[in-house]
């Protein structure tokens, strides 16, 4: 299954092609994510850039959410920094008294979890130059191009990449996290009751897969190797902007620890020869421009409608290569 994508971060890409941002939604999630304490974690720094030189009034609305989700992220910070910082005093005084192993390992950890605490406190105030592309996660907060249901128009809105099937609880999520992607062949089941009324699209220009090396390499495991996974980059062979095919629902929290969300999966197919030759058993499905339209507005009592677009997918071939680990090539 696509396990990342290189994704568009910044809505304004979305305007060519008749996206309108829905500013109430991403000051929604800019200012709860601030409270969790994740955002510049789960919200991408091409999504958090995108508002840096706000253009009109609703634009600086967000501008002002996402300086205000990192001032409370700040504040988060600062409060395990205290906490982590009293553990380590703790573990010193401890050791001052005796050597022990157990103190030893709680000042190591202590002194871990403030240096990564202070690393997150640094990146909150760097602001890389991007263009405007990012590469997104499951659980990451992704722009999604919808139909606004009371005006028909097209609207750009943030969703976790991860939805949450009708019937699922969190504890379902937590125990099934595969829910970023929705097999096309489980749409009637898995799905049903989101595939026909929650449609939307992801501009996409490349997406990740982890296969298996030996399969990459198209050999058989020699004596005594194990298996080991490698990331693969899929991209059209014509550079093109793909839109992926991809269902969404809101999810209504399930108690006070939860926060709403909207939450989106791409829609996989069986692989094409290409990609299944690299050695992955999926893809995703980018739909033609002149079917984006349909695909936003869908007809649940159509879904034949609808999975004759998913089988009627952009003409492409896609290039596999093998992406280097950090450390392979300079950064």
């Amino acid at each position: 299954m696509c396990y990342s994508a290189q994704v568009v971060g910044d809505y304004r890409k979305y305007e060519r092609y008749g996206g309108r941002l829905d500013l109430a939604a991403y000051v929604k999630v800019f200012w709860s994510r601030g409270k969790e304490g994740d955002f510049h974690k789960v919200v991408p720094m091409a999504v958090r850039t995108a508002f840096d030189n706000p253009q009109n009034d609703q634009e600086l609305e967000v501008h002002n959410a996402v300086l205000h989700a990192y001032r409370d992220v700040d504040l988060v910070l600062e409060q395990k920094i205290g906490k982590a910082t009293e553990k380590l005093l703790d573990a010193e005084a401890r050791l001052a008294k005796k050597w022990s192993k157990t103190a030893e390992k709680d000042k190591l950890s202590a002194r871990n979890a403030i240096a990564d605490l202070e690393a997150q406190k640094a990146e909150l105030g760097v602001h890389a130059a991007n263009d405007g592309w990012t590469r997104i996660w499951p659980g990451h907060y992704t722009p999604v191009m919808i139909r606004d249901p009371e005006t028909g128009q097209r609207v750009v809105a943030p969703m976790r990449y991860r939805a949450r099937p009708l019937g699922f609880t969190l504890q379902d999520e937590k125990d099934k996290p595969g829910c970023y992607n929705a097999r096309k062949n489980s749409l009637r089941t898995v799905w049903r009751g989101i595939f026909g009324v929650g449609h939307g699209v992801i501009l996409a220009s490349r997406f990740y897969e982890s296969v298996k090396r030996n399969d990459f390499e198209h050999r058989a495991l020699a004596p005594g190797e194990s298996p080991r996974k490698i990331e693969i980059v899929f991209s059209p062979e014509s550079a093109q902007d793909m839109f992926l095919a991809c269902i969404w629902r809101y999810v209504v929290p399930e108690g006070p620890t939860e926060a709403p969300f909207y939450g989106v999966a791409a829609i996989t197919r069986d692989p094409p020869p290409e990609v299944s030759y690299a050695g992955h058993d999926r893809c995703v499905i980018p739909i033609r421009p002149e079917n984006i339209d349909a695909w936003l507005n869908p007809d649940p009592k159509n879904l034949k409608a609808m999975m004759a677009i998913l089988d009627d997918p952009i003409d492409a071939v896609y290039q596999a290569e093998l992406v280097p680990k950090k450390g392979d090539q300079e950064s």
